[in-house]
């Protein structure tokens, strides 16, 4: 009855790397407050369930790792142990190790690691020996149930086991060996999500041991999740009792309910069923009381059900809603030619269902940004003391959503941009007291929705940017002139820190110095259709804000016409559109100019930036779309304002991508392909 396990390893890894985020913030959190024992429970419930994981797997050296922590982490919790810091540094490099582990599994499926130096360590930390009495998993939700807990009870009279005359050999022969049958029931906590892993987990334990010779339900049913919250075994094992409950019970979110010897007679009966001439073991009364408790809290507390997708599956989906709202609009073009009432009448319900289920398949990408922002904590803590900076990390609006895209872009550039913020722009503890401010610099993260776009901000309390040191780096790397810095204002000398090559170190390190970072933050940031500002004080700190579009797949956009083309340029970056004459343009240092409500506007034709092939039009009367990027506005001159509409954003592809001034194409709802303007680079 082997099952397997290959198939599970998708689940092992997805749950590791949960469990690793789990300690990498506890850690974090007890390194702030050693007294803070929810913290330390916490690490060691993850700790004994990577344990268990990794055993049951196979990755033993992972395993015995972890074993190695757990036992440190029992004594610190028993109070044998205080914590300290070089405790704490020691349990990160541990947790560095499994990280690497765990990588090293995915990428080759080898988890074969030298881990003596940390278990040495390890050893050394701990003050006198262990015991090491085995550490039942203990879950929120379930209490684990320990072998003195097990007591003798009635027979458990819904058993549904027959034999046949093969099983009843087996039984025989082991029973002629010397060998136990015992019969096991194994419980599964109501809130666990992947009943059928557990289960696997469960055979893959008790089979180290033993045979399992019979389940209910049969070990196909339990592969595929087909059970309550309990299945029974019989196993033929050489094993005692207390080995068979510690291996189950290691199992998070799994306990042993019942476990009894079985005498051969008993299976033998003339009855189909086994009839147990001796008493079959059951909870005893406390114990029963505990699942009482846990069903009553079943109930209260609805479970929230999840399911692990593919992420291609979701690019397949959210494709094919895009290609339904690009025929939908061919549909409209269609209604509008024909002006069939039926037609319409079906085209106002198609839109309604496309919009509702473009809607769920929008919400179904969505991520917490919390999945980006949980990796940082570690990272500034890690870069403060090698720095020896004291550094105050808060992170704000965890639960932002942004669509999986995005946030698998948008890491990147926060690490460079919080890099930056501890190396540059916070002072040491010393110079910090000198000016008057606390030891310790704040360095915030904060995410937050507005209309339909996210807003990231990074901020410090630290020195500020050194407009003056900016323009002088920029000239002695032969970036810009000395004539250029005079005329420059403190928003264009700031500009510089984004361009290639530059920065403010005067020393190149690990961290900064070789002048990659603000340049390809930019990049990436405008890559992703967003953009970012910054805002510096002398003294008071530095704040960059980043703001993204939710989604890159499906957005909305104005469809334009210049000369014999149609362009779609993103609702996003549009503030308005007006419509000017002739004698509204002038002409400021050879630039066109509007006056729109007292500011001056400059204004660029479409037709002339793009080369686009067709007569020109009447230029008595034009359109002019104001488009924004951060703080500046420009208005582009097209021949006519088609309308609003959603567009399905394509890729134009390796060869042509790079273009300036273009974002991507579109097929539109007549079968041509039309240009999406890129307004971050028409600036």
């Amino acid at each position: 009855m082997n099952m397997d396990m290959s198939q599970y390893l998708d689940v092992f890894l997805e749950e590791s790397k949960e469990h690793l985020e789990n300690l990498n913030q506890k850690l974090l959190q007890l390194e702030k407050n050693h007294d803070d024992m929810s913290a330390l429970n916490e690490i060691f419930r993850a700790a004994h369930t990577l344990k268990g994981m990794s055993s049951t797997m196979g990755f033993e050296d992972l395993a015995d790792l972890t074993h190695h922590m757990e036992n440190v982490l029992s004594d610190l919790k028993e109070g044998k142990l205080e914590i300290s810091t070089p405790i704490v540094d020691v349990l990160f490099q541990c947790l560095d190790r499994i990280q690497t582990i765990i990588e090293q599994i995915e990428t080759t499926g080898s988890g074969v690691s030298d881990n003596s130096d940390l278990i040495a360590v390890l050893d050394n930390v701990k003050t006198g020996a262990l015991e090491a009495a085995a550490v039942a998993y203990e879950s929120e939700h379930t209490d684990q149930l320990m072998i003195d807990d097990i007591k003798s009870a009635n027979t458990d009279k819904n058993m549904d086991f027959s034999f046949n005359e093969y099983d009843i050999t087996v039984f025989k022969e082991a029973k002629s060996k010397g060998m136990k049958i015992f019969y096991v029931k194994v419980g599964i906590a109501p809130e666990c999500l992947m009943k059928s892993v557990r289960a696997f987990m469960v055979f893959k334990a008790l089979e180290e041991e033993g045979e399992i010779i019979k389940s209910n339900p049969p070990a196909q049913e339990l592969d595929e999740g087909k059970f309550e919250d309990s299945f029974e075994i019989f196993l033929v094992t050489s094993a005692n009792k207390e080995q068979i409950v510690n291996n189950i019970n290691n199992i998070s979110e799994v306990t042993v309910l019942n476990i009894e010897d079985i005498e051969i007679e008993a299976i033998v009966s003339s009855n189909e069923k086994p009839v147990f001439n001796e008493k079959v073991s059951s909870v005893s009364a406390n114990i029963e009381q505990k699942a009482n408790n846990v069903e009553d809290k079943k109930k209260s507390h609805k479970v929230k059900q999840t399911v692990r997708v593919d992420i291609e599956r979701l690019d397949n989906l959210m494709n094919l809603v895009g290609e339904l709202v690009m025929h939908k609009g061919r549909l409209e073009q269609i209604g509008a030619t024909t002006k069939m009432v039926e037609l319409n009448e079906t085209i106002e319900q198609i839109d309604r269902i496309t919009a509702d289920l473009q809607s769920v398949v929008m919400k179904v990408r969505m991520v917490p940004i919390e999945q980006v922002f949980n990796r940082f904590p570690r990272m500034v803590r890690d870069l403060a003391k090698e720095l020896n900076k004291e550094v105050e990390f808060l992170m704000e609006g965890k639960e932002t959503e942004l669509d999986r895209t995005v946030i698998d872009e948008i890491g990147d550039p926060l690490v460079h941009l919080l890099r930056n913020a501890v190396d540059h722009g916070l002072e040491p503890a010393e110079e910090r007291i000198k000016k008057g401010k606390p030891a310790a610099g704040t360095l915030m993260l904060r995410a937050r929705h507005e209309g339909n776009n996210v807003y990231i901000e990074v901020e410090d309390d630290g020195a500020g940017i050194n407009v003056e040191k900016v323009k002088k780096k920029a000239v002695e790397k032969g970036l810009i002139t000395e004539k250029e810095t005079e005329k420059m204002d403190k928003d264009e000398a700031i500009e510089l820190l984004f361009y290639p090559g530059f920065s403010t170190a005067s020393v190149v390190s690990d961290i900064s110095g070789r002048g990659v970072g603000l340049d390809v933050v930019k990049t990436k940031i405008e890559a992703l259709n967003g953009e970012i500002a910054v805002d510096s004080k002398p003294d008071k700190g530095t704040r960059f804000k980043i703001k993204l579009p939710l989604t890159l797949a499906i957005i909305q956009a104005l469809m334009v016409a210049v000369r014999d083309e149609i362009y779609a340029i993103p609702l996003s970056s549009v503030d308005e559109t007006t419509m000017i004459s002739k004698n509204d343009i002038k002409i400021v240092q050879g630039q066109e100019v509007i006056m729109l409500r007292g500011n001056v506007l400059p204004i660029f034709r479409l037709a002339e930036i793009l080369e686009t092939p067709g007569g020109a039009l009447n230029d008595e009367e034009m359109y002019v779309v104001v488009v924004r990027k951060a703080d500046r506005q420009i208005g582009l001159v097209v021949d006519t304002l088609i309308g609003q509409q959603e567009i399905v954003i394509k890729s134009l592809g390796k060869l042509l991508s790079g273009i300036p001034g273009i974002a991507g194409a579109i097929v539109a709802g007549d079968g041509n392909v039309r240009l999406i303007l890129d307004v971050a680079t028409l600036f």
